[in-house]
């Protein structure tokens, strides 16, 4: 039996600055296909064909008032780089293993919420993402950068041969 792997600690850095104390919760971009049925003669139903990858967004919630985010809201399309650390352990074994985010993209829609003297202010941040890449204690699992083309899982470059024909 193992248990699963639990986050325990967890940082985010914004255009280089650290946020620890600050980040209240990170949700991390939905990975999908962008797939569209398909049926031609001869098959007896369809399937789905892959058109490429959805959008990536990422979504921050900061605890109090956030202006140095404020102050980057119409930046250029991959001027904010965002950067997620998270220390997650497994309870049986006592194993911690190191995931890191890697993101560009620029603040898409900032929701400052309600301020109410005594109650808790938090700011959410949603981020359309140009770049996202995912590291697993050292190692490359995911990298995605949807404006050159590449799209690499576990090592595997599922786009090179695509960015060759084109020329890139």
């Amino acid at each position: 039996m193992g248990l699963p792997r639990k986050l325990k600690l967890m940082n985010v850095f914004a255009d280089g600055n650290s946020y620890k104390g600050q980040i209240t919760e990170l949700e991390q971009p939905k990975l999908a296909l962008k797939l569209e049925e398909y049926r031609a003669g001869g098959m007896i139903g369809s399937v789905k064909v892959n058109l490429g990858l959805e959008t990536l967004e990422t979504t921050l919630k900061m605890g109090g008032y956030m202006t140095e985010f404020l102050r980057q809201f119409g930046t250029t399309i991959d001027g904010t780089p965002l950067r997620f650390l998270g220390a997650y352990e497994q309870d049986d074994t006592g194993e911690v293993t190191s995931i890191e985010i890697v993101m560009r993209g620029r603040f898409g829609e900032i929701d400052a919420g309600s301020s109410k003297v005594g109650d808790d202010t938090e700011h959410s941040f949603t981020v359309p993402l140009t770049y996202y890449k995912v590291i697993e204690n050292g190692s490359d699992v995911v990298e995605i950068d949807m404006i050159n083309s590449v799209f690499i899982v576990d090592g595997n470059d599922r786009l090179a041969e695509h960015r060759s024909a084109v020329g890139l």
